[in-house]
Protein backbone atom coordinates (compact mmCIF):
# COMPACT_ATOMS: atom_id res chain seq x y z
CA UNK A 1 0.00 0.00 0.00
CA UNK A 2 3.04 2.50 0.57
CA UNK A 3 4.33 1.85 -2.57
CA UNK A 4 1.32 2.14 -4.39
CA UNK A 5 0.63 5.96 -2.52
CA UNK A 6 4.63 6.38 -3.46
CA UNK A 7 3.95 5.74 -7.01
CA UNK A 8 0.72 7.96 -7.37
CA UNK A 9 2.54 11.15 -6.06
CA UNK A 10 5.04 10.61 -8.09
CA UNK A 11 2.65 10.07 -11.03
CA UNK A 12 0.96 13.39 -9.80
CA UNK A 13 3.80 15.05 -9.54
CA UNK A 14 5.58 14.21 -13.08
CA UNK A 15 1.61 15.07 -14.60
CA UNK A 16 2.20 18.09 -13.55
CA UNK A 17 5.60 19.12 -14.45
CA UNK A 18 5.56 17.38 -17.72
CA UNK A 19 2.25 17.61 -18.88
CA UNK A 20 3.06 16.66 -22.64
CA UNK A 21 6.12 14.36 -22.13
CA UNK A 22 4.70 10.29 -21.09
CA UNK A 23 8.42 9.85 -21.22
CA UNK A 24 9.46 11.69 -18.14
CA UNK A 25 5.87 10.16 -16.57
CA UNK A 26 7.29 6.87 -17.23
CA UNK A 27 10.50 7.45 -16.05
CA UNK A 28 9.55 9.09 -12.99
CA UNK A 29 7.19 5.57 -12.39
CA UNK A 30 10.24 2.74 -13.08
CA UNK A 31 12.35 4.95 -10.77
CA UNK A 32 10.32 4.44 -7.94
CA UNK A 33 9.14 1.08 -8.50
CA UNK A 34 13.50 0.48 -8.52
CA UNK A 35 14.03 2.34 -5.37
CA UNK A 36 10.88 1.15 -3.59
CA UNK A 37 10.22 -2.50 -5.08
CA UNK A 38 11.34 -3.98 -2.44
CA UNK A 39 11.95 -3.05 1.24
CA UNK A 40 12.18 -6.68 2.69
CA UNK A 41 12.96 -10.30 2.30
CA UNK A 42 11.04 -12.84 3.92
CA UNK A 43 12.49 -16.03 5.03
CA UNK A 44 10.37 -19.66 5.88
CA UNK A 45 10.79 -22.03 8.41
CA UNK A 46 12.44 -25.32 7.46
CA UNK A 47 13.10 -26.94 10.37
CA UNK A 48 14.96 -26.68 13.54
CA UNK A 49 17.98 -28.70 15.78
CA UNK A 50 18.98 -28.70 19.43
CA UNK A 51 22.70 -28.34 19.86
CA UNK A 52 25.18 -28.16 22.72
CA UNK A 53 27.17 -25.12 23.01
CA UNK A 54 29.33 -24.73 19.81
CA UNK A 55 31.32 -22.43 17.62
CA UNK A 56 29.70 -23.15 13.83
CA UNK A 57 32.04 -23.06 10.99
CA UNK A 58 30.16 -24.15 7.88
CA UNK A 59 27.33 -26.48 6.99
CA UNK A 60 27.36 -28.02 3.00
CA UNK A 61 24.24 -28.63 0.91
CA UNK A 62 24.66 -32.17 2.44
CA UNK A 63 23.97 -31.10 5.91
CA UNK A 64 27.30 -31.86 7.10
CA UNK A 65 28.40 -29.62 9.96
CA UNK A 66 31.83 -27.99 10.66
CA UNK A 67 32.11 -26.59 14.28
CA UNK A 68 34.33 -25.58 17.28
CA UNK A 69 34.00 -26.79 20.79
CA UNK A 70 36.36 -25.94 23.58
CA UNK A 71 39.24 -25.41 21.10
CA UNK A 72 38.65 -28.89 19.02
CA UNK A 73 37.76 -28.51 15.53
CA UNK A 74 34.75 -30.72 14.34
CA UNK A 75 33.20 -32.60 11.64
CA UNK A 76 29.99 -34.29 11.52
CA UNK A 77 28.32 -36.29 8.91
CA UNK A 78 25.48 -38.35 9.20
CA UNK A 79 27.93 -41.48 9.40
CA UNK A 80 30.22 -39.96 12.14
CA UNK A 81 31.70 -37.34 13.76
CA UNK A 82 36.02 -36.67 13.46
CA UNK A 83 37.88 -33.95 15.06
CA UNK A 84 41.57 -32.03 14.98
CA UNK A 85 43.03 -30.73 17.78
CA UNK A 86 46.31 -29.56 18.37
CA UNK A 87 47.12 -28.94 22.41
CA UNK A 88 50.51 -27.04 20.91
CA UNK A 89 48.73 -24.32 19.59
CA UNK A 90 46.57 -23.85 22.00
CA UNK A 91 43.35 -21.72 21.14
CA UNK A 92 41.71 -21.81 17.72
CA UNK A 93 40.71 -18.07 16.26
CA UNK A 94 39.10 -19.05 12.93
CA UNK A 95 38.32 -21.86 10.48
CA UNK A 96 37.04 -22.23 7.16
CA UNK A 97 35.71 -25.10 5.83
CA UNK A 98 34.90 -23.56 1.72
CA UNK A 99 36.94 -26.09 0.55
CA UNK A 100 36.83 -28.83 2.39
CA UNK A 101 39.96 -30.41 0.49
CA UNK A 102 41.79 -28.16 2.37
CA UNK A 103 40.26 -26.40 5.37
CA UNK A 104 42.27 -24.24 6.97
CA UNK A 105 42.28 -23.65 10.47
CA UNK A 106 44.12 -20.31 12.24
CA UNK A 107 46.11 -19.94 15.58
CA UNK A 108 46.55 -16.17 15.90
CA UNK A 109 48.64 -16.27 18.89
CA UNK A 110 50.73 -18.23 17.85
CA UNK A 111 50.70 -16.60 14.20
CA UNK A 112 50.37 -20.14 12.16
CA UNK A 113 47.71 -21.45 10.15
CA UNK A 114 46.99 -25.46 9.38
CA UNK A 115 45.54 -26.65 6.39
CA UNK A 116 43.63 -30.21 6.47
CA UNK A 117 42.58 -32.45 4.30
CA UNK A 118 38.40 -34.01 4.40
CA UNK A 119 39.44 -36.81 7.05
CA UNK A 120 41.19 -33.44 9.06
CA UNK A 121 44.27 -35.05 8.84
CA UNK A 122 47.16 -32.06 8.81
CA UNK A 123 48.88 -31.87 5.05
CA UNK A 124 50.22 -28.84 5.35
CA UNK A 125 51.73 -25.75 8.25
CA UNK A 126 52.38 -22.01 7.55
CA UNK A 127 54.41 -20.41 10.94
CA UNK A 128 54.48 -17.02 9.77
CA UNK A 129 57.10 -16.37 12.38
CA UNK A 130 59.70 -18.03 10.22
CA UNK A 131 58.65 -16.57 6.75
CA UNK A 132 60.59 -13.96 4.66
CA UNK A 133 59.73 -11.22 4.61
CA UNK A 134 57.83 -11.61 8.46
CA UNK A 135 54.24 -11.76 8.62
CA UNK A 136 51.80 -10.95 11.80
CA UNK A 137 48.52 -11.49 10.38
CA UNK A 138 45.30 -11.25 12.30
CA UNK A 139 42.57 -12.69 9.84
CA UNK A 140 43.03 -15.23 7.01
CA UNK A 141 40.32 -17.00 5.05
CA UNK A 142 40.26 -19.20 1.80
CA UNK A 143 41.86 -18.44 -1.64
CA UNK A 144 42.52 -20.53 -4.70
CA UNK A 145 44.43 -23.33 -5.39
CA UNK A 146 47.13 -22.97 -2.17
CA UNK A 147 46.49 -19.60 -1.50
CA UNK A 148 44.85 -17.88 1.45
CA UNK A 149 43.93 -14.78 1.54
CA UNK A 150 45.60 -13.27 4.70
CA UNK A 151 45.64 -9.51 6.63
CA UNK A 152 49.34 -8.33 7.33
CA UNK A 153 48.38 -6.59 10.86
CA UNK A 154 51.82 -4.52 10.02
CA UNK A 155 50.98 -3.44 6.54
CA UNK A 156 47.33 -2.84 6.86
CA UNK A 157 47.40 -4.67 3.42
CA UNK A 158 45.10 -7.41 2.13
CA UNK A 159 47.50 -10.31 0.84
CA UNK A 160 46.85 -13.58 -1.48
CA UNK A 161 49.56 -15.57 -0.35
CA UNK A 162 51.07 -18.75 -2.30
CA UNK A 163 51.51 -21.26 0.66
CA UNK A 164 53.10 -24.04 -1.22
CA UNK A 165 56.15 -21.66 -2.99
CA UNK A 166 56.09 -18.90 0.59
CA UNK A 167 55.56 -16.18 -2.08
CA UNK A 168 52.74 -13.33 -2.48
CA UNK A 169 51.08 -13.28 -5.29
CA UNK A 170 48.87 -10.26 -4.84
CA UNK A 171 48.52 -7.33 -2.79
CA UNK A 172 45.60 -4.21 -1.79
CA UNK A 173 46.32 -0.99 -0.55
CA UNK A 174 46.38 0.08 2.66
CA UNK A 175 43.35 -0.20 4.88
CA UNK A 176 42.72 2.93 6.83
CA UNK A 177 40.43 1.49 9.42
CA UNK A 178 39.90 -1.52 11.67
CA UNK A 179 39.13 -5.15 10.37
CA UNK A 180 36.04 -6.45 11.37
CA UNK A 181 35.27 -9.76 9.41
CA UNK A 182 36.98 -11.65 6.09
CA UNK A 183 35.15 -13.76 4.12
CA UNK A 184 35.88 -15.23 0.52
CA UNK A 185 35.48 -17.61 -2.00
CA UNK A 186 37.70 -18.94 -4.97
CA UNK A 187 37.37 -15.57 -7.30
CA UNK A 188 36.90 -12.43 -4.93
CA UNK A 189 37.35 -12.04 -0.87
CA UNK A 190 35.15 -9.22 1.01
CA UNK A 191 36.75 -7.23 3.82
CA UNK A 192 34.72 -5.68 6.07
CA UNK A 193 35.91 -2.74 8.07
CA UNK A 194 34.56 -0.39 10.75
CA UNK A 195 34.34 2.27 7.88
CA UNK A 196 33.64 0.36 4.41
CA UNK A 197 32.99 -2.90 3.14
CA UNK A 198 35.61 -3.65 0.62
CA UNK A 199 35.13 -6.50 -2.84
CA UNK A 200 38.73 -7.30 -4.33
CA UNK A 201 39.13 -10.08 -6.68
CA UNK A 202 41.92 -12.55 -7.17
CA UNK A 203 44.36 -9.84 -8.40
CA UNK A 204 44.13 -7.30 -5.38
CA UNK A 205 42.28 -5.29 -7.44
CA UNK A 206 39.50 -3.17 -5.36
CA UNK A 207 36.37 -4.15 -7.56
CA UNK A 208 33.36 -2.55 -4.73
CA UNK A 209 33.32 -0.42 -2.32
CA UNK A 210 30.25 0.17 -0.06
CA UNK A 211 29.85 2.60 3.21
CA UNK A 212 29.68 0.05 6.38
CA UNK A 213 26.69 1.48 8.48
CA UNK A 214 27.35 -0.31 11.27
CA UNK A 215 27.12 -4.03 10.37
CA UNK A 216 29.88 -5.60 12.50
CA UNK A 217 30.15 -9.36 10.59
CA UNK A 218 29.35 -11.23 7.46
CA UNK A 219 28.60 -14.53 5.88
CA UNK A 220 29.35 -14.90 1.99
CA UNK A 221 28.12 -18.08 -0.52
CA UNK A 222 27.78 -17.84 -4.24
CA UNK A 223 28.67 -14.12 -4.37
CA UNK A 224 26.12 -13.04 -2.06
CA UNK A 225 26.38 -11.63 1.28
CA UNK A 226 24.02 -11.82 4.68
CA UNK A 227 25.51 -8.67 6.98
CA UNK A 228 24.28 -8.33 10.68
CA UNK A 229 24.35 -4.76 12.37
CA UNK A 230 22.88 -5.31 15.63
CA UNK A 231 20.42 -8.16 15.81
CA UNK A 232 19.26 -7.36 12.28
CA UNK A 233 20.48 -9.42 9.32
CA UNK A 234 20.64 -8.08 5.68
CA UNK A 235 20.97 -9.20 2.43
CA UNK A 236 23.02 -8.13 -0.69
CA UNK A 237 22.76 -9.34 -3.53
CA UNK A 238 25.72 -10.55 -5.49
CA UNK A 239 26.62 -7.44 -7.95
CA UNK A 240 24.50 -5.07 -6.03
CA UNK A 241 24.87 -2.31 -3.61
CA UNK A 242 21.41 -2.61 -2.27
CA UNK A 243 21.61 -3.95 0.82
CA UNK A 244 17.89 -5.06 1.88
CA UNK A 245 16.73 -6.44 5.31
CA UNK A 246 16.27 -10.28 6.12
CA UNK A 247 12.68 -10.18 8.17
CA UNK A 248 13.91 -12.57 10.93
CA UNK A 249 12.11 -14.04 13.56
CA UNK A 250 11.79 -12.45 17.32
CA UNK A 251 15.39 -14.35 18.15
CA UNK A 252 18.95 -13.40 19.39
CA UNK A 253 21.02 -14.31 16.85
CA UNK A 254 24.35 -15.84 18.37
CA UNK A 255 25.57 -16.76 14.36
CA UNK A 256 24.54 -16.95 11.05
CA UNK A 257 25.19 -18.91 8.11
CA UNK A 258 24.34 -18.50 3.89
CA UNK A 259 24.84 -21.54 2.02
CA UNK A 260 22.80 -22.26 -1.34
CA UNK A 261 19.97 -19.58 -0.07
CA UNK A 262 19.44 -21.19 2.88
CA UNK A 263 20.07 -19.07 5.95
CA UNK A 264 21.43 -20.81 9.17
CA UNK A 265 20.27 -18.89 12.61
CA UNK A 266 22.17 -20.34 15.79
CA UNK A 267 20.38 -19.05 18.85
CA UNK A 268 20.10 -20.26 22.30
CA UNK A 269 21.39 -23.80 21.49
CA UNK A 270 18.82 -24.28 18.56
CA UNK A 271 19.24 -24.03 14.75
CA UNK A 272 17.37 -22.69 12.89
CA UNK A 273 17.17 -23.33 9.03
CA UNK A 274 15.56 -21.14 6.75
CA UNK A 275 14.68 -20.48 3.27
CA UNK A 276 15.43 -17.32 1.66
CA UNK A 277 12.76 -15.96 -0.60
CA UNK A 278 14.52 -13.74 -2.63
Amino acid sequence: MKIFFLIRNWFNFCTFRFPMKNTYILFCILLTISAFGQETIDISLLKKIDLTDRTIIDIDNFDTQYYLNNHIFYKKDADKTINYSNVQLGEITSANAFNPLKINVFYKDFNTAIILDNRLAEIFRIDFNTTKPYKSVSQITTGNDNTLWIFNQDTQQLEVYDYKTNKTKATTLPIQSSVLDLKSNFNFCWLLTEKYLYKYNYFGSLTQKIKNEGFTNIEEDNGNLILKKENTLYFLKKNTEDIIKVKTPNLLINQFLLTNETLYIYHEKILSKFQLKN
